[in-house]
């Protein structure tokens, strides 16, 4: 069967990186309050990864949490984590709970942070069936699920400028 058409996949990818440029931004000049939408928000600090083995332990941590386990049966089992030979994008592939992220190339490990795991993660949370899927890739289930781990592992600053980047995207949350 068909997987539903992912109508959102092209908004959420553009709202999650005009939040990374957000981060990028706040990094490098030691400036974390951010205007966002009329509101002023101090932007918490998110995790760089260094190597596949510091991604693979956060992944396996994230996923031993008792809350995530509470909320996702999926969180019982694992994901492996391997490199990706092209260097433009993560994924995940649900059929052999795979998450595949581009190595550092010139320099530069765009993907190695905190926000594109978590994105990846919550694919793999995906409570739906891989070979009846209802819902699109990116949908509001995903979104909300996405929504929830950064709310709650980066912190609600990082939620709520995602959430408002989403919105003013035309993104359809749950």
């Amino acid at each position: 069967m068909r997987r539903t058409r992912d109508t959102q996949r092209a908004a959420v990818y553009e709202a999650e990186a005009l939040v990374r440029t957000m981060f990028d931004r706040a990094d490098e000049r030691g400036l974390r309050v951010v205007d966002v939408l009329g509101s002023q928000v101090t932007l918490p600090v998110e995790r760089k990864f260094a190597s596949i083995e510091s991604v693979q332990d956060y992944v396996n941590r994230v996923l031993a949490l008792n809350w995530v386990r509470e909320m996702w049966a999926r969180a019982a089992t694992p994901i492996h984590v391997r490199t990706r030979a092209g260097s433009k994008a993560a994924h995940y592939e649900s059929d052999c709970a795979t998450m595949a992220v581009p190595e550092y190339r010139s320099g530069k490990a765009w993907a190695f942070r905190e926000l594109v795991v978590l994105h990846e993660i919550a694919h793999h949370l995906d409570p739906s069936d891989p070979d009846d899927p209802s819902t699109a890739a990116h949908g509001p289930e995903y979104v909300d699920r996405y929504l929830t781990l950064v709310g709650e592992i980066i912190g609600p600053e990082a939620a709520f400028v995602l959430r408002a980047m989403l919105l003013a995207g035309g993104v359809r949350l749950s």
